[in-house]
């Protein structure tokens, strides 16, 4: 597996969590977790916005055919082992995960928020999660 990191703070709990999950599927070949740049801090509540692309294993499938009713041949051609929209049951039964605030073809959308009090502190703050997530698209070929 493939993880490329360096655009994270690695700010955010619930961020953390679903990358050690998604770490753990041999389904996933690939994750790029990335700051948002909606991140942002204010008097009494902390906005943490993070993405996660995630990339799946292709296996190449082959097919024998006939070619023209008798000539032999063999097609082929590469399929994901998991596909994006098949990722959502599978964090939706995760525990510590649950399923997602929002979901379509080509986003899962997660908000957490917790109430944060520092040790000897009267008021706390608000700490605001999104996490999204997204299919990788694939590098074009050179």
């Amino acid at each position: 597996m493939q993880v490329e990191s360096s655009g994270w703070s690695g700010d955010g709990a619930f961020t953390a969590r679903l990358v050690e999950f998604l770490q753990s599927r041999p389904e996933v070949a690939f994750l790029r977790i990335e700051d948002a740049p909606s991140s942002r801090a204010e008097a009494g509540y902390n906005f943490l916005s993070n993405e996660i692309h995630v990339g799946f294993v292709v296996e190449e499938r082959r097919e024998r055919i006939r070619r023209f009713g008798f000539l032999p041949g063999v097609r082929r051609w590469q399929e994901a082992r998991l596909s994006f929209e098949g990722l959502e049951p599978l964090l939706s039964e995760a525990e510590g995960i649950g399923p997602p605030d929002y979901a379509d073809e080509g986003m899962i959308q997660y908000l957490r928020t917790e109430r944060v009090v520092p040790p000897y502190q009267t008021r706390g703050i608000k700490l605001v999660e999104m996490v999204r997530l997204y299919p990788a698209r694939p590098s074009p070929r050179r």
